[in-house]
């Protein structure tokens, strides 16, 4: 399906939403992106509701709604897709969680706070390197903060070597300089499908009693990824 007969088709089942569900929804968009899940191949991002501004307990949450075309191509070049209801299963879900929000202020707080440490990280200003785990989780130990996604790696493996990660079904070195001294986020280019924003390797180190008074220093470096299975 086009693009524009998609946008007409999300249109169309807007017009079946009750007002109640749309209240706070400040657009319903449709995006043409590609957004690939962060391990399984065969899996991508439909939709996003994404929290703009409240006040008080979040009653007067204001969301953006945004589908993924591109995602939705995606899935229909596998094989048998319905979009109308793919379509309509989305935006429901999606509008379900503007819902959510509305009703958990802490979770709003935690997304409000996660996305300005990460608008310090790409500032190159300090910030809290557990930020990241406030924001959506994804699968286990994946987390996505706005466009950015974030992998967590273990402790002291693959320094000085390489470190391998699975991203979208493909199988990738990640060369670490010698000297990367952890906490360290690694930012990851050269996937054969990336995210809209960055794809970040983080390494943690042990947590330490200095911790409590001083903010661990970040390493940011960013490489070039090896594939493994091409």
């Amino acid at each position: 399906m086009r693009l524009d007969d998609f946008r007409a088709l999300v249109e169309g089942l807007l017009q079946r939403v009750p007002p109640a569900y749309l209240d706070g929804v400040v657009a319903v968009e449709v995006s043409p992106k590609t957004i690939p899940h962060p391990v399984r191949g065969d899996v991508y991002t439909l939709g996003e509701c994404i929290p703009l501004q409240w006040s008080g307990s979040g009653a007067d949450l204001q969301s953006r709604v945004i589908l993924y075309h591109g995602s939705f191509a995606a899935l229909a070049r596998l094989g048998d897709f319905d979009w109308r209801e793919e379509a309509w299963e989305t935006l429901t879900h999606e509008l379900r969680h503007h819902l959510e929000w509305r009703a958990n202020q802490a979770a709003l707080e935690a997304f409000d706070w996660a996305a300005e440490q990460n608008f310090a990280r790409h500032d190159g200003q300090a910030f809290d390197p557990a930020f990241y785990r406030s924001g959506e989780k994804i699968t286990d130990g994946v987390y996505k903060v706005d466009d950015d996604v974030f992998i967590e790696g273990e402790r002291g493996m693959g320094k000085g070597v390489g470190y391998e990660i699975t991203w979208h079904g493909r199988r990738y070195r990640v060369p670490l300089p010698k000297d990367l001294r952890s906490p360290a986020f690694v930012t990851l280019q050269g996937l054969a499908d990336p995210p809209p924003g960055d794809a970040v390797l983080v390494l943690s180190r042990a947590a330490s009693l200095f911790d409590v008074w001083r903010r661990p220093r970040v390493t940011q470096v960013t490489v070039v990824m090896e594939p493994r299975d091409a």
